[in-house]
């Protein structure tokens, strides 16, 4: 029987997937290395399992220990799955810029997270790095991984990525692009490929407002491009022990933006759910294209899953406001009117004829019901008719008695797909406010029409 006696048998052994969509255009074979095929959904795994049975050799985790780690998310989750195993308490400390999805699943797998300040000095005293530090040395019996300086970090994939793509091309690679952050995969696994193929070249990948790259084309740490960024699981603000930059080829650097379109990409286009990090990784790709030739074999690291980005890289508000989406919005209809015409409302004390007229004369379907409290109820075209039709009477009867629940206030810059889901045959129309406090509407006809464009 074919049977893995805990769950972190299953750490490798991930798929390498030929990209076909986005990279048509660009010459050679492109592959993409999806590590989210791992437990823990990220390539994480492979070393947060490897720092730990290094440390148990050494004999600097033991039964009852706790493993103490600053983290942005995945190396938690692989530290995780490793204590749940062997025993271990896990306390990881972490970023406020990290998703909140990284955090719920961290403590979902039993680990106590701690969140600190991004915009601080690495060695702030409230930064995550330091904060790991002293609680290391607070806390009895306990063990501090520092994946950016434990050389276990680069061995495992040393170990296990880079053999495994060897073995995947039949030793065909050409180039291997990866983001650059703790410095671990994409040393680990160019070590082992250079030493099977030296002209293998090694396309690291960063993101503004990281030093590594300035770093990586001069020896020097230069502060001042240290900048915040949105990008998550990779770029450093320092350079972590696991470099070894005399095998790496170049360093690309990345915009958040176009990370995250990327990313977002590459779920529509490949199929394929990934995170920040894949985006980064293949738009860099794209950014190098002219450097290829028909007959290059090139993977691309795809380092985890898209799940921990459901609130930020694939939720179109976060994106909208970061000016990284163009998604029409409900302010862009309101903008788009040939004829700028005020909001038609009406009072409760009017009539059912007077809100019929109404809608005759300004060729409309929705009328909201407003008094001296604002927004209380709402008629359409729809519901009259149907009181209309059974009771013919009705023409005399006050708003406020057929009146119907007031239409949805929302946000000027909602999206048009938001703005889908709050439209039905219940309710005709949504409202909302502009910079002056002047109220607009849009109806079902507004989206459809806006969508079509």
């Amino acid at each position: 029987m074919d049977i893995k006696n805990n769950i972190l048998e299953t750490i490798g052994n991930t798929p390498l997937i030929k990209l076909n969509k986005i990279t048509k255009d660009i010459p050679g074979t492109i592959l993409a290395k999806v590590d989210y095929f791992n437990p823990g959904n990220s390539i994480k795994d492979r070393m947060a399992l490897k720092m730990v049975e290094v440390a148990e050799k050494e004999g600097k985790l033991k039964p009852g220990s706790t493993i103490i780690e600053c983290t942005s998310g995945n190396t938690g989750m692989g530290l995780a799955l490793a204590g749940c195993v062997k025993g271990y308490k896990c306390i990881f400390t972490t970023t406020d810029k990290q998703s909140k999805e990284k955090m719920d699943i961290l403590k979902a797998v039993g680990a106590e997270v701690i969140v600190c300040p991004t915009n601080v000095e690495p060695d702030d005293p409230r930064s995550y790095y330091s904060v790991a530090r002293r609680l290391a040395k607070e806390i009895p019996n306990s063990f501090l991984c520092n994946q950016y300086d434990n050389l276990a970090n680069r061995l495992a994939h040393y170990e296990t990525t880079g053999p495994e793509l060897w073995e995947q091309t039949d030793g065909k690679i050409t180039h291997l692009v990866c983001t650059a952050g703790t410095g671990g995969t994409v040393t680990g696994t160019a070590m082992y490929l250079k030493e099977k193929n030296p002209n293998i070249q090694i396309w690291a990948i960063d993101v503004y407002g990281s030093l590594l790259t300035k770093y990586f084309r001069t020896g020097e740490i230069d502060m001042k491009e240290v900048h915040p960024y949105v990008s998550e699981g990779f770029g450093e603000d320092f350079v972590p022990e696991n470099y070894d930059m005399r095998v790496i080829d170049h360093f690309e650097q990345v915009t958040d933006k176009d990370g995250a379109v990327m990313a977002r990409r590459i779920a529509k286009e490949e199929g394929l759910f990934c995170g920040y990090s894949a985006g980064s990784c293949l738009q860099g790709l794209l950014q190098l294209k002219d450097r290829l030739k028909a007959d290059d074999v090139v993977v691309c690291i795809f380092h985890d899953h898209g799940s921990r980005y459901v609130g930020k890289i694939y939720n179109d508000q976060w994106m909208m406001e970061r000016g990284f989406l163009d998604v029409k919005t409900f302010k862009d209809i309101v903008n788009g009117r040939t004829a700028k015409q005020k909001l038609v409302t009406i009072e409760p004390k009017h009539t059912v004829a007077d809100a019929v007229e109404l809608m005759r004369k300004h060729d409309i379907e929705h009328i909201p019901v407003v008094n001296g409290n604002g927004l209380i109820g709402a008629i359409s075209e729809g519901g009259l008719f149907q009181k209309v039709f059974s009771n013919p009477d009705i023409k005399n009867a006050s708003v406020e008695s057929v009146m119907e629940p007031a239409f949805p206030l929302v946000e000027f810059n909602t999206p048009i797909e938001k703005l889908r889901t709050l439209i039905n045959k219940d309710n005709g129309a949504v409202l909302s406010k502009d910079e002056a406090g002047h109220l607009h509407i849009v109806t079902k006809y507004d989206v459809i029409q806006a969508l079509g464009n």
